[in-house]
């Protein structure tokens, strides 16, 4: 099967984040049975879901993970005028869900299979797949634990999502949190003796856009990033019942995009400390019962590899692009990163057909995956 072929496949397993990938992660083990190839599956704690891992090559010896997310985000309210499950091809563009994202990284690598096996290699190439990386990077974290107990590790991680094919090397981290104010509800007409919890929320979220304030001064830019400086972002609110009755119950998640040099937790610990200096006394002086609790929902670290290390060289052997760039987006490049794995993001498409209604990647795109990948094997070939 060639590279098309095995997307129209994968397109048609519907891996949003909220299903199951057992579909695709099982056609994929029989797929590369097929060829011979075994491999690992790591399920999550309600076997619903699973990371995939292969090694095709000599395994005592350090070789090149091609790594990839099979989950993509929902369809869900968004004007598609395609089948998003189902590959559409049309002017020179195939579109479907997970076309860019990334989909079609692993359909190049999937179709590469067949030449692996077939070369002797001094080199190994390790197929490695996962779940839930669209809501936090959350199934890689259990195949990581696996190769963190291989002998060898490996020379380079090649993520493969979307740059065009452009090697990147950097990338903000990601760190997701929620804040739910509890205070004390009574009837509108007496508001002074209640604790309104969405006042004080807002409260909070203003404290937030000034600490995202700060983090624009000059002082703190990286001008390999764009933006140049981390970003702060309240994206979710919720509470309240009726208009006539003080709230007593308001949530908002919020998030911090954090350049590479810079500690995201720093941001919310900033955040705590201002509740309980500046708002929660307030809050109790009313109540005693009133509360701010915050809690993690994901985070991943950032990424910035040395453009002069080994890894950089090693992309530069067999892409096209000699260029070496970053993205805005998060990757699970940084968690490879901090096991010990040097890691490039580069893969076809582009992010802004990611995520999107008609989402697509080009027939363009795709060759020069499957033509990259063959020069992969030129290196590694004995």
């Amino acid at each position: 099967m060639n590279s098309v072929e095995l997307l129209r496949t994968l397109v048609g397993f519907d891996t949003t984040s909220r299903e199951s990938n057992l579909q695709l992660i099982e056609f994929v083990r029989d797929y590369l049975a097929s060829h011979d190839v075994t491999c690992a599956l790591i399920y999550n704690d309600e076997r619903s879901k699973a990371n995939l891992f292969a090694s095709i090559g000599p395994v005592d010896q350090p070789g090149i993970v091609l790594s990839g997310h099979t989950d993509v985000v929902p369809v869900d309210g968004q004007p598609w005028t395609l089948s998003p499950f189902e590959l559409s091809e049309r002017d020179g563009k195939l579109f479907g869900r997970g076309t860019a994202d990334m989909k079609g990284y692993i359909a190049c690598v999937l179709a590469l299979v067949p030449s692996l096996v077939a070369t002797p290699l001094r080199l190994p190439v390790h197929i490695a797949l996962s779940y839930d990386e669209e809501v936090g990077c959350l199934g890689v974290r259990s195949l990581l634990e696996v190769l963190q107990q291989r002998p060898v590790k490996p020379l380079l991680c090649i993520i493969g999502e979307p740059t065009e094919l452009k090697p990147v090397l950097g990338h903000k981290g990601k760190l997701a949190m929620r804040c739910e104010v509890h205070g004390h509800p009574c009837h509108s007409a007496y508001a002074p003796l209640g604790v309104n919890a969405i006042e004080y929320a807002a409260e909070l979220i203003a404290e937030l856009g000034r600490l995202g304030q700060q983090l624009k001064a000059p002082e703190h830019h990286d001008a390999r990033f764009d933006p140049p400086f981390s970003t702060v972002q309240t994206g979710l609110i919720t509470g309240g019942k009726a208009l006539n009755i003080v709230p007593a119950d308001c949530r908002f998640d919020f998030e911090i995009r954090a350049l590479p040099s810079q500690d995201p937790a720093l941001v919310a610990d900033a955040l705590k400390a201002y509740a309980e200096r500046e708002v929660l006394p307030r809050m109790r002086a009313v109540s005693a019962h009133s509360d701010i609790c915050f809690s993690e929902l994901s985070a991943y670290p950032g990424l910035v590899t040395d453009a002069h290390s080994q890894a950089a060289e090693l992309i530069a052997a067999f892409c096209a692009s000699k260029e070496f760039g970053t993205v805005a987006f998060g990757t699970e490049g940084g968690l490879f990163d901090a096991v010990g794995i040097p890691t490039v993001v580069c893969g076809p498409g582009s992010m802004d057909q990611g995520h999107k209604p008609d989402e697509f990647v080009s027939l363009d795109q795709l060759k020069a995956c499957d033509e990259m990948l063959l020069r992969l094997l030129d290196f590694i070939s004995v």
